[in-house]
């Protein structure tokens, strides 16, 4: 995903706290302050926060993230696994797709999530110490150069309509010099692997895990590829209505398994430094807002509503999302494939209104939050493209809809 696109929105009274790296509200609520207070209802295990930096691999990150909650889940321990592993095979598969295509591939960093399965299934997986990814003088991931480069060395094989050895050879070269060698085998708690040893070790299983969307451009209960740029190796989505994918990813989290999610976050209500993404109806009647803000409402136009979402004195009022507001925000393009994160958790607000605690991979230092914010289920469903969650994570009525 390459897009990074934040508008930061302020904020008053927002109360948050950080409880074993989830998004948490103030132990008390003895004192009442304005803004948004959180109780949560439902917080598993994930690993820290990581920081994608300046690179387009919240896919990546995000997937290796939910695989390493999963992997806490089955009882396999804490392990920090490198998503530079996974991103350099990915960087080899799409120029070779990009190749197939006559050079009208999508040669940019991002990709979906079962790019990342796919690439685990064929090459395994490694521990981070053993390949992070940066071979060049940076302290954070940095992929601009090395993305340009792609793209040149890329374009030269199609121009010649050759994949020459030397071809593939300089493919490999280049990425040996931005991420590093890849090793034959590592060392790793006392024992050694291979990246195909370690990963059978893991006994973790790609195909256990399903992409899901909803949209009716195609009919509920069947697949598609879905009609995004990101999508150049044509995955297939399982399609459900948007009441039941939001039944999906509450079966999931109310049973112990996370969600990878995928979506819009360029909206105004999307506000990663003040840790909170809603969907606002800022042409809701006067009647819907707080007394103390009833009267800055009505003097207010909806564009400068928007702009001060946070300082209302209880939670904006939201759009109700059907599944004809979110068909027409994706086929007008103003819900577009963004960014990947990893839903952790369930919180609400005071009014009862129910949020997704959502993991991001921007760092622990840009929100207070550490790295983490909520995104309510109006956002929810309008904003998010798909979902990924294990087979058994959906509810039994829908999995047989599916056939899985």
């Amino acid at each position: 995903m390459k897009k990074q696109f934040i508008i930061t929105l302020m904020v008053t009274g927002m109360v948050f706290f950080l409880s074993h790296n989830v998004l948490a509200q103030e132990a008390t609520d003895t004192v009442q302050k304005p803004g948004y207070k959180f109780t949560t209802e439902i917080s598993l295990p994930a690993t820290p926060v990581k920081n994608q930096a300046s690179t387009g691999t919240c896919w990546c990150f995000a997937t290796v993230s939910f695989i390493e909650s999963e992997l806490l889940r089955m009882g396999k321990g804490e392990h920090d696994l490198s998503e530079m592993f996974i991103v350099r095979h990915n960087y080899v598969n799409r120029m070779r797709d990009n190749y197939l295509r006559r050079g009208n591939g999508n040669l940019s960093q991002g990709s979906l999530s079962h790019n990342a399965m796919n690439a685990i299934r064929e090459h395994g997986l490694v521990p981070d110490e053993a390949y992070t990814g940066i071979n060049y003088d940076s302290d954070r991931h940095n992929h601009r150069e090395l993305n340009q480069f792609v793209g040149a060395i890329g374009q030269v094989a199609v121009d010649l309509r050759k994949e020459s050895p030397e071809y593939k050879e300089l493919v490999n070269s280049l990425l040996d010099i931005y991420l590093g060698p890849v090793p034959e085998s590592f060392t790793y708690r006392e024992k050694t692997y291979t990246s195909k040893s370690f990963f059978e070790s893991l006994e973790f299983n790609p195909d256990d895990y399903v992409e899901i969307t909803s949209f009716n451009h195609f009919p509920y209960y069947t697949t598609f590829p879905l009609e995004v740029p990101d999508n150049w190796a044509h995955g297939q989505f399982y399609n459900v209505p948007l009441d039941e994918l939001i039944e999906i990813m509450d079966h999931s989290l109310e049973n112990g398994y996370t969600v990878n999610w995928d979506g819009d976050v360029s909206e105004k209500g999307f506000s990663h430094k003040n840790g909170v993404a809603i969907n606002p109806d800022v042409e809701a009647p006067a009647d819907t807002y707080s007394t103390t803000d009833r009267a800055r409402f009505e003097s207010m136009t909806p564009t400068e509503k928007l702009e001060e979402v946070y300082k209302f004195e209880a939670p904006f009022p939201e759009i109700a999302v059907d599944q004809e507001i979110r068909q027409r925000g994706y086929e007008n393009f103003t819900t577009t494939d963004d960014h990947l994160m990893h839903v952790t958790g369930i919180t609400r607000d005071q009014n009862g209104t129910k949020y997704y605690i959502t993991k991001n991979s921007w760092g622990t230092e840009r929100n207070t939050f550490g790295g983490y914010l909520n995104m309510s289920e109006s956002f929810v469903r309008a904003k998010t493209i798909f979902i990924m969650v294990h087979k058994d994570a959906i509810p039994r009525d829908i999995k047989r809809k599916l056939g899985l």
